[in-house]
């Protein structure tokens, strides 16, 4: 066995250098397909909040130089419950892109009179632009989730140990299919911090609770003095399962283990999101 061993570790020696001098290398130049870019839309509607979108052009996921572009001639148009068809016009802020004390978003169109949204409307959208792209959606207003009580509480420890865990109460409606969205956003909602990255963001199902009271929970992590927002949304399964997806996509993007994984849009002839928010908030000073 020893002498076996010797051998291959000697043979393995002699062929190192066989090995380094030959060119292993071989470049294939691969021809890959044309890409047609679609348009992606993103709109999300809220009750007494002036309709607005974003428009956008996709771009090939192998060109890394590639940044999405804002095409400047599409037509945007919002149906409403009644049947009115109100246009939105071509107005970007790229400023929200650039000043995050800004109390808005980034969008592309938006509209001049504020949204009456009352739950069971349903709304339609429609973007076209002159090369024959369109992109048309539906979406129905959920209805209304009341946040019943907010609640913290505080380890046994002391010093910058001492945390706080937050609890959001909310009661689920007796028909299934329902799904949530919760966020939770620390800071004076007065500052704008309501447009932040968040300090929790859970999607729920009902599920396994359905018609129940649903308290949802977060780790020990604020701290005495904090200001705690808790958001809770109501959402279509449309919606949840685009969000859903999102978060895969993301999840999957550069991981060779990971099982590629498609954005679920919910919109025709194109990619993107329509929805309607309904939401209700509750703030609470944790002290």
């Amino acid at each position: 066995m020893r002498f076996h061993l010797a051998y291959f570790q000697i043979s393995a020696l002699l062929a190192g250098p066989l090995l380094a001098s030959c060119n292993l290398q071989k470049d294939v130049d691969v021809k890959l397909p044309s890409y047609d870019s679609e348009l992606v839309l993103e709109c999300y509607l809220q009750n007494d909040a002036l309709p607005s979108l974003t428009v956008t052009e996709s771009v090939t996921y192998l060109n890394p130089n590639a940044l999405p572009s804002v095409p400047t001639d599409v037509t945007v148009a919002l149906t409403m419950p009644d049947g009115t068809v109100v246009p939105l016009g071509f107005s970007p802020n790229p400023q929200a892109l650039l000043d995050t004390v800004l109390n808005e978003k980034f969008h592309t169109h938006i509209g001049s009179t504020p949204l009456v949204a009352r739950p069971g409307d349903v709304f339609q959208i429609t973007a076209f632009d002159t090369r024959g792209r369109r992109v048309t959606g539906t979406a129905i207003v959920p209805s209304n989730v009341a946040i019943d009580s907010v609640d913290y509480k505080f380890n046994d420890k002391t010093g910058n140990e001492r945390k706080a865990y937050f609890l959001t109460n909310f009661r689920d409606p007796a028909a299934p299919g329902d799904t949530y969205r919760i966020q939770l956003h620390k800071g004076d909602p007065a500052r704008g911090v309501l447009h932040r990255r968040p300090e929790t963001d859970i999607f729920l199902e009902d599920r396994l609770n359905n018609g129940r009271n649903f308290t949802v929970g977060t780790s020990y992590r604020f701290f005495d003095g904090d200001t705690v927002t808790a958001t809770l949304y109501h959402a279509d399964q449309a919606f949840y399962r685009f969000r859903r997806s999102l978060n895969d996509a993301r999840n999957a993007n550069g991981n060779p283990f990971a099982q590629p994984s498609a954005i679920y849009s919910t919109v025709q002839g194109g990619i993107g999101v329509f929805t309607v928010l309904n939401f209700r908030r509750m703030t609470k000073i944790i002290k």
